[in-house]
């Protein structure tokens, strides 16, 4: 279900797009009213319902909002906002089964989480980070898919970058750790209560209900200091700014041109394809990550060259390949909609104000001789040299 963005929304979010972009070092002040703003909220609450996501740890569903009355909801929400007694709830943990037979976590935070969540983060922060994030970055972004990654990898193959590091990265979500990434965040924006609400949602405890029904609390996240709630809305945004640091850093530091070295990123899969020097940009790399304080495992890394036979693990299982693509593991974890604008909790909605009209990803001419079938849609694959080998 696709919903209209009300214009005073729009209005909104296109000020903040069009301030970001045109002052890069501009902070924002005065953020926090905008989020319990009654076109905001009424429009956040509209979009989680076109989501029709499960309750959270207090069973809450929106028929019962509904029934209670959904006007009189949205007004005691936002008067809790106004005055700051706002208290996040735990989030409900359950597990969805991955293709390659582990299990992956998900956090279900409340509805009024969610709602408030979305009015925070989707619609008041993201026009402002948006302007911010690196061209190399496709995950969870209006306008960009996981095809448009695919495609991207595939240029710069077939133009000389051959040379390959590929990389999984094990738990990111998990291992984004607070205090960098809230410096991340402090850089655009100095509003006190909207930094403690980001805070709050950062360290919510975590519930899990057993086999046999009983039910327990994790504190984890604030205990250690790392990790963003995957699967809730404010996820998306800030796993993508954290990964600007690297992005950017790996650009500053000159890799990049040492090596013809070009970073193509979807959440935490990302290749960097490279002219030469393979191996001293994994080192790079790892070096990087391990000072971003995320999980490098040595054995989600692979460096090859292109025509030269190598295995690459895809859905645990070993494949030889002679020209290096994305694994369909890869493509289908990568998964994204352009023109419709959609996050872990975001639901479909039209495209934001800034970004432009395209033709969907999949209805483009793509140089392809096979498909891959995608999160229940078929999507064109592109091949190397009309050829894929696995």
């Amino acid at each position: 279900m696709s919903l209209t963005t009300p214009f005073s929304v729009q209005k909104l979010q296109t000020a903040l797009h069009a301030k970001a972009k045109e002052s890069p070092d501009f902070r924002f002040y005065a953020l926090y009213d905008k989020v319990y703003r009654k076109d905001v909220l009424a429009y956040a609450y509209e979009r989680c319902k076109a989501n029709s996501g499960a309750a959270g740890v207090d069973n809450q569903t929106f028929e019962d909002i509904e029934l209670y009355g959904g006007e009189r909801w949205l007004d005691e929400l936002t008067q809790e906002l106004k005055s700051q007694p706002y208290q996040p709830q735990p989030v409900r943990r359950v597990y969805i089964p991955k293709p390659d037979g582990k299990q992956r976590p998900l956090g279900i935070p409340t509805i009024r989480d969610r709602v408030v969540q979305t009015a925070a983060v989707l619609l008041v922060l993201e026009p402002i980070f948006e302007a911010d994030l690196a061209a190399e970055q496709y995950a969870y972004r209006a306008d960009r898919s996981a095809l448009d990654a695919v495609q991207h990898v595939h240029k710069l193959i077939n133009t000389g970058h051959g040379q390959i590091v590929d990389a999984d990265l094990s738990s990111y979500f998990d291992s984004v750790p607070h205090a960098e990434l809230l410096k991340s965040v402090a850089r655009r924006i100095v509003d006190g209560a909207m930094l403690h609400l980001i805070k709050m949602w950062l360290e919510a405890p975590v519930e899990e209900t057993d086999e046999r029904g009983n039910k327990r609390r994790s504190t984890r996240n604030r205990d250690e200091g790392r990790g963003t709630p995957q699967g809730s809305p404010i996820s998306p945004l800030l796993s993508n700014l954290y990964m600007r640091r690297f992005v950017l850093g790996w650009k500053k530091l000159g890799h990049e041109k040492r090596w013809k070295a070009y970073i193509v990123n979807y959440a935490d899969d990302l290749v960097i394809c490279c002219r030469a020097g393979a191996e001293q940009a994994l080192t790079a790399m790892r070096r990087m990550m391990s000072k971003l304080k995320l999980m490098t495992p040595k054995r989600d890394w692979k460096s090859c060259a292109r025509g030269e036979r190598s295995s690459i693990s895809v859905q645990s299982k070993r494949h030889e390949t002679k020209d290096w693509l994305p694994s369909q593991k890869k493509v289908a974890s990568m998964h994204g909609t352009p023109v419709e604008h959609r996050t872990a909790w975001g639901i479909a909605a039209t495209n934001p104000p800034w970004a432009s009209t395209r033709i969907p990803t999949a209805k483009r001419n793509m140089p392809c001789a096979r498909t891959a079938t995608i999160m229940t849609k078929t999507v064109p694959f592109p091949t190397i040299s009309g050829r894929h080998s696995r």
